[in-house]
């Protein structure tokens, strides 16, 4: 099947301590934020080729491999928009920066069709998002968790898109996020680097593995900001700033619950009920850097915590022991 090479990416690989599979590979792509069933797809459709071949899904993939990707031109939108609020930080023609609050999804899904950041950004604008990632995710280079909060950006156009992502891959975005953990650092700052990939028992899930094999490279860098001591009985709890070297799915909240400190009000990778009453992961993008796309101007943006992530941060102070 032909296509247009405005839709064609073309991927070297690099980096890759072992071989993986290829859908496995590109899945794990957070520059191209494609799901593993749609890759599978373009693979079965002859829209994937390696070294210039077309190969079955499970082939394996290795360093110097070259990767060529035909998208699908950008069907009509079954998505409707819709007015729902953004706190918009900064927007040009090009991209915009968004505070994303706690309880938006970024794009829909099978099971969520509306109430999205997607629905809110084709309200807010009209026909101006890239195409790169398909008809349910215009616009989104890279996303935030529902219950996350903070930083985000969005692209208006499909070169923009492709800069933003080629900066993504090279790890010159920098990411920064703030979190509350439960228990003690003993060490100011550290690095957790384990291999993320799909919970077999849940799909909804992701967890640590040992190896490549079925899963990707993952490092979180942390550094302590703050420790509190909530009565001489209780565990205690530490305020840290995560940055991100690698972006995987429910990256911080996984490693963090690694290392065996939670993130407070985390249900699903830490513990369900918690003494500050966090009704969320306690996790929030709070800083972003990043060279315009097209301006190549360093842009750097930081914003202040939520409102339910300060009180409780107060709710410690006041019961500091």
């Amino acid at each position: 099947m032909s296509n247009s090479l405005e839709n064609q990416i073309n991927i070297v690989v690099s980096e890759l301590p072992v071989v993986v599979r290829l859908d496995v590979y590109l899945a794990g792509l957070e520059s191209l934020n494609l799901t593993r069933s749609f890759i599978g797809t373009l693979i079965e459709d002859g829209q994937i080729s390696l070294n210039a071949k077309v190969v079955k899904a499970s082939h394996k993939v290795k360093n110097s491999d070259a990767i060529s990707i035909n998208l699908p031109p950008p069907r009509s939108l079954d998505i409707l928009p819709e007015a729902i609020p953004l706190n918009i930080i900064f927007e040009d023609e090009y991209l915009l920066v968004l505070n994303k609050q706690a309880g938006l999804v970024v794009h829909p899904s099978s099971n969520t069709v509306n109430g999205t950041l997607v629905n809110a950004l084709l309200h807010h604008c009209k026909d101006s998002l890239s195409q790169i990632n398909g008809v349910l995710r215009p616009g989104i280079v890279h996303r935030l968790d529902k219950d996350t909060t903070g930083l985000m950006l969005a692209c208006k156009n499909d070169l923009a898109h492709k800069r933003l992502a080629e900066q993504i891959k090279n790890r010159e975005v920098e990411r920064y996020y703030q979190t509350l953990v439960l228990g003690n650092l003993r060490e100011t700052s550290g690095s957790v680097i384990k291999p993320i990939g799909r919970d077999h028992n849940d799909r909804k899930r992701m967890r640590t593995f040992e190896t490549l094999e079925h899963a990707r490279y993952a490092k979180t860098n942390w550094q302590l900001l703050k420790r509190y001591k909530y009565k001489a009985s209780q565990d205690p709890f530490t305020l840290l700033e995560c940055k991100l070297d690698t972006g995987r799915t429910h990256q911080i909240r996984v490693h963090m619950n690694y290392i065996k400190h939670p993130i407070i009000g985390d249900a699903v990778y830490g513990i369900e009920k918690n003494k500050l009453k966090a009704y969320r992961p306690l996790l929030h993008s709070y800083k972003l850097e990043f060279t315009h796309p097209i301006t190549e101007e360093r842009m750097k943006f930081e914003i202040d915590l939520p409102e339910d992530f300060k009180t409780s941060l107060s709710f410690l102070e006041e019961n500091l022991h």
